[in-house]
C-alpha cells in the first residue's frame, strides 16, 4: 500500500508539473496547481483501492492519472480572457 500511495502522488505531481509549465498562462496560481495534482491522484488512487481492493496496484496508478488531471482542469481559466475586476455594471452601454 506504501508504494501505491506514493507512486499515485508522484505521478499526480509529474501531471500537475507538465500542465504548469506547458500552459503557464492557463493556470492563475503555479503552487496551487502542484498541490492540486498529487492530492487528486493521492485521492484518485485511494478510491480505486479501497474499489478493487489490495494487490492492483498498475489499476490504481492508471486511475491517479486521469484523476488528477480531470481536477487540474477545473484549475484552468478559459484562454484569451482576463479574469472579471470589480463588479460588473448593468445597463451600461
Amino acid at each position: 500500500m506504501p508504494w501505491e500511495v506514493l507512486g499515485s502522488a508522484l505521478l499526480g505531481l509529474v501531471v500537475a508539473v507538465v500542465a504548469a509549465h506547458r500552459f503557464p498562462d492557463r493556470f492563475r496560481d503555479r503552487a496551487l496547481v502542484l498541490a492540486t495534482g498529487p492530492a487528486a491522484a493521492f485521492v484518485g488512487g485511494m478510491v480505486t483501492r479501497v474499489v478493487l481492493g489490495p494487490g492492483h496496484p498498475l489499476p490504481t496508478l492508471a486511475v491517479a492519472v486521469p484523476v488528477s488531471a480531470a481536477l487540474l482542469s477545473l484549475l484552468v481559466r478559459p484562454g484569451g480572457e482576463a479574469p472579471p475586476r470589480g463588479r460588473p455594471r448593468v445597463g451600461a452601454a
